[in-house]
């Protein structure tokens, strides 16, 4: 609270941010199955209990959109130490067993960044009965595991959380003032000197050539709607997979690849491989 840009000079982007715009809080703040996460307020009391957004048995009494003190220690001790951040603690997926998350400082944002289920499938049939098929919203922690798709496929973890320390802050804050959070080109060239963009070798081109072609395919069978909206059925094992891993890819993790090549293609050929169409 002087006049240095220490705070304004974040605040302002942050406030750009999804994160920081209110729309997560506004979505599901108020649900008390939801608030671990999408409330501020809610976040900063389960962290301090040492629970998970899968056990945190608070209420949503007091909503709030995501802020500094969300991320921050902020007004604990009056020194520099205040820009600590509330946890870095190794993060145990609770959708899986035997599953942690390790990412340096990466790991504050593993703690809802996690899928908060798997596909479950009976007598080679999956039954789903909601309109949220899928993970669960911001499931990328599962995905730089290589974990998390539906089907044999086997997943190995990326180099972008084996060999980048901090993981999700290293890439999408840069030099930790990018707080839009959105990623930038400038923060990759440590690693890739030469890159102009995120397409890297043509990489998001192909996820997203394989997306379409899913996505047709899906269509055609009934198993997505003309607002790529899933449809709740009784679908064969295969063809619930390939609904499962175009979701996973298209409407969760968001990265069109990037934060697990090997793994995003390899579930997208499996995917397109189950509902007859070639990759």
């Amino acid at each position: 609270h002087n006049d240095t840009a220490i705070i304004t000079g974040k605040k302002a982007p942050w406030e750009t941010s999804v994160h920081g715009s209110g729309t997560a809080a506004e979505y599901a703040g108020g649900r008390d199955g939801c608030t671990g996460c999408h409330s501020g307020a809610s976040f900063s009391k389960m962290v301090a209990a040492g629970q998970t957004p899968a056990t945190y048995d608070g209420t949503a009494a007091d909503v709030t959109h995501q802020d500094c003190r969300t991320c921050h220690q902020i007004h604990t001790s009056f020194t520099a130490d205040d820009w600590a951040l509330e946890t870095t603690d190794p993060v145990a997926l609770y959708a899986f067993e035997d599953a942690t998350f390790d990412g340096g400082a990466g790991n504050l944002c593993g703690v809802c960044h996690q899928p908060r289920r798997v596909i479950e499938a009976e007598n080679g049939v999956v039954n789903w009965s909601s309109s949220h098929y899928g993970p669960h919203h911001g499931p990328q922690t599962a995905m730089l595991l290589g974990i998390g798709g539906a089907g044999e496929v086997e997943g190995k973890p990326a180099s972008h959380y084996s060999m980048i320390e901090d993981t999700c802050v290293a890439c999408h804050l840069g030099e930790g003032d990018n707080h839009t959070f959105v990623p930038s080109v400038a923060a990759c060239q440590g690693c890739h000197a030469d890159l102009e963009n995120f397409d890297l070798n043509g990489l998001q081109t192909e996820v997203e050539e394989m997306l379409v072609k899913l996505q047709e395919a899906l269509v055609a069978k009934g198993m997505l709607d003309e607002e790529d909206e899933s449809v709740p059925g009784e679908y064969p094992e295969a063809e619930a997979n390939a609904l499962w891993n175009y979701i996973y890819v298209a409407h969760e993790d968001h990265s069109h690849g990037v934060h697990n090549p090997t793994y995003t293609k390899a579930l997208l050929e499996a995917s397109l491989e189950a509902m007859g169409v070639a990759p």
